[in-house]
C-alpha cells in the first residue's frame, strides 16, 4: 500500500508540474504573439474604425470648412441613388466570377501538364509561374502597349496573320472590348496562382494509389476523373476563395489601361472608391463606399464558398 501511495503521489506531482509547465508555455506563447497581434490591430482595425468615422461626415478635402456630420446619408446616396455604384458592383461581379473560373480551368490544365515528367519540365514550370511574379502595374502596361495595341499589338498581328483572307477582324481591344481585355489581363496573372495550388494538391496524391489504378487497367482520363479530381476538391475550394478575395481588390490593371472607361464599363468597386475619395476629394462618400464594399465582399465570399461547395460536392458525388 505504501508503494502504491508513493506512486500515486509521484504521478500527482508529475501531473501538476506538467500543468504548470503548459500554463507557462501558453503565457510565453501569448507574449511572443502579442507584438504581431498589436501590429495587425494598428494597421487594419484602427484604419477601418477611422473609415467608419469619416463615412458619417460630408467631408470634401478641397472645402474643409464645409465638413458636417450627416449620419447615414452617404450610405443612402451610395446604395439607392448612385448609378455608378451599381455599374461598379456589376463590373466587379463580372470580373471576379469570370477571372476565377477561367483561371481555375487554365490552372488545372497547367498543373496537370507540369505534374508529369517530360524533357524541359522545369523550364516550362518556371515560364508558367512567371506571370504571377511580375509586378501588376508592369504587367498591365505590357498588355496595354505590347499585346493589345491596335497598331503594334501582338494579338492583333496574330489575328491578321492567322485568320483567313476574308476575315479582317482586329479590334481596338481597350475601346471595343474593354471588359474582355481586363479579364484577359487578370487571367494571365492569376492562372499561375491557381496552378500552384492545384499542383501542390496533385503532388500530395499517394503514388501507390495511381499505380493501383493503372494496374487495374484505368486509362489516363479515368485516372484523372476518379483519383485526381476528387482529391483536388479542397484545393479548388481554396483557390477559388483566395482568388475571389484577391481579384475583388484588383485596381492596377484598370488604372493603367482603361481608367474605368469607356464610360463606366470597367469601373469596379475599388477603382470607384479611388475615384471618389482621391480624384473627387470626397472623403466621406469614399469612406462610405469603402465600408459598403467590405460588407458586400464578406457576404459575396460567404455565398460563393457555399455555392462552390455544393457544386463540387455534386460533381464528385
Amino acid at each position: 500500500m505504501a508503494v502504491l501511495d508513493r506512486r500515486a503521489r509521484t504521478r500527482g506531482r508529475t501531473a501538476d508540474s506538467i500543468t504548470i509547465q503548459t500554463r507557462h508555455q501558453g503565457s510565453v506563447g501569448r507574449w511572443l504573439v502579442a507584438p504581431a497581434f498589436i501590429y495587425a490591430v494598428l494597421v487594419t482595425q484602427i484604419p477601418f474604425i477611422l473609415t467608419l468615422y469619416y463615412s458619417t461626415f460630408r467631408k470634401n478635402l478641397l472645402r474643409p470648412e464645409r465638413t458636417a456630420f450627416v449620419g447615414l446619408e452617404n450610405y443612402r446616396r451610395t446604395i439607392f441613388e448612385d448609378p455608378v455604384f451599381r455599374d461598379a458592383l456589376v463590373n466587379t461581379l463580372i470580373f471576379t466570377i469570370a477571372t476565377v473560373f477561367i483561371s481555375l480551368v487554365l490552372g488545372l490544365c497547367f498543373a496537370e501538364l507540369v505534374n508529369h515528367r517530360f524533357p524541359g519540365r522545369g523550364i516550362v514550370r518556371t515560364m508558367l509561374i512567371t506571370p504571377f511574379l511580375v509586378m501588376p502595374v508592369a504587367s498591365a502596361l505590357g498588355w496595354k502597349n505590347m499585346m493589345l495595341d491596335p497598331v503594334f499589338g501582338i494579338i492583333d498581328w496574330l489575328l491578321v496573320e492567322l485568320s483567313p483572307g476574308s476575315l479582317d477582324w482586329h479590334p481596338v481591344w481597350l475601346a471595343e472590348l474593354p471588359r474582355e481585355s481586363i479579364i484577359m489581363i487578370l487571367v494571365w496573372r492569376w492562372a499561375p496562382f491557381m496552378m500552384l495550388i492545384l499542383l501542390a494538391g496533385m503532388q500530395s496524391i499517394d503514388e501507390e494509389v495511381r499505380e493501383a489504378a493503372r494496374v487495374d487497367g484505368a486509362t489516363p482520363i479515368q485516372e484523372f476523373a476518379s483519383i485526381t479530381m476528387p482529391h483536388l476538391y479542397r484545393f479548388m475550394q481554396l483557390g477559388a476563395l483566395l482568388g475571389a478575395v484577391y481579384v475583388v481588390q484588383e485596381v492596377d490593371a484598370i488604372f493603367m489601361t482603361t481608367q474605368g472607361g469607356p464610360g463606366t464599363l470597367t469601373t469596379n468597386l475599388p477603382y470607384y472608391v479611388y475615384e471618389t475619395a482621391i480624384r473627387g476629394s470626397q472623403l466621406g462618400r469614399g469612406a462610405a463606399i469603402g465600408v459598403v464594399v467590405v460588407a458586400l465582399t464578406i457576404v459575396a465570399m460567404t455565398g460563393l464558398f457555399r455555392v462552390l461547395d455544393r457544386m463540387l460536392r455534386g460533381f464528385y458525388d
